[in-house]
């Protein structure tokens, strides 16, 4: 008897749980503003109560969010849907991190819009968790590359990515890459070889078109950057505007952005991507 009344005051104990995790995440629920956002990425849920919701299987909830952020608008991420879909991927990789499509979609998406240290930190768990797979490594040490400018770091992953490397043609195309990270600065070409290889491999259409809309903003951006430096090398200083590349003919337009937020010349005059509104950045 005393064994029976234990389990029914542990189940109970279990279910009171569970309508106090329920109660608490709808608490916090109504203290969020209205906003603007897809249905899809309203709000992050704590990861215990999407396990709950999930009938207690962690990866089923981790599949449930990795297919949420997957489903969602990728087109025009404003900043307060990005950092929920930052911290909905954090849950999947911290729910199961050998999920393929989370790491995936999170390389493609989230550094690009100002969450590298979460794309970073689901790809280390995907290394951890893959050891068989060269991908994350590869992505990472891009990450590392092209947004942290740190080309001698980013070499060092890559040959960390080819000793995972499943096949010899693989492994001698990432020593090779590596060679030449260690030799080279940060340029929109390679971005845009990594970004077209994506494309050319995911099955879900909307994702493909929004890396080719990436892709068409990286070339738009290495359009800008080749003139620029023709307009230093032929006048001997920096242009204080991007129009003066216009009107100086050194490109015939300013070309448009496929997310509509544009470019601009960076601190070191450089051409660099803008992503958000002009007027709206933080």
């Amino acid at each position: 008897m005393d064994t029976l009344l234990l389990r029914r005051l542990g189940a109970f104990g279990v279910l009171a749980l569970a309508i106090a995790a329920f109660a608490f995440a709808n608490v916090q629920l109504q203290r969020i503003p209205a906003k603007r956002v897809s249905l899809e990425l309203q709000v992050a849920l704590p990861w215990f109560l999407q396990v709950m919701m999930a009938g207690g299987d962690r990866y089923l909830a981790a599949e449930l969010a990795a297919v949420r952020a997957l489903v969602s608008s990728v087109e025009a991420l404003d900043p307060d849907r990005v950092k929920v879909l930052a911290q909905v991927q954090s849950d999947v990789a911290f729910l199961n991190p050998a999920h393929e499509d989370n790491y995936y979609t999170a390389t493609a998406i989230l550094p690009w819009e100002g969450q590298v240290d979460a794309a970073q930190n689901i790809l280390l768990k995907a290394m951890q968790a893959r050891p068989f797979d060269e991908l994350p490594a590869y992505y990472y040490a891009f990450n590392v590359y092209h947004f942290h400018k740190n080309p001698d770091e980013g070499a060092q992953w890559l040959l960390k990515a080819a000793d995972r490397a499943r096949s010899v043609d693989n492994r001698i195309a990432l020593q090779n890459m590596a060679a030449r990270w260690f030799e080279a600065g940060n340029e929109p070409t390679v971005a845009i070889g990594i970004i077209e290889a994506m494309a050319e491999s995911v099955k879900h259409s909307a994702f493909r078109d929004y890396l080719l809309q990436r892709v068409a903003r990286l070339r738009a951006l290495e359009a800008l950057t080749q003139a620029t430096r023709r307009f230093i090398t032929d006048l001997g200083r920096k242009p204080a505007t991007l129009s003066e590349l216009v009107a100086h003919r050194y490109i015939e337009a300013i070309p448009e952005d496929p997310f509509g937020f544009g470019f601009e010349l960076g601190a070191d005059g450089e051409p660099v991507l803008l992503n958000r509104p002009k007027g709206k950045r933080q």
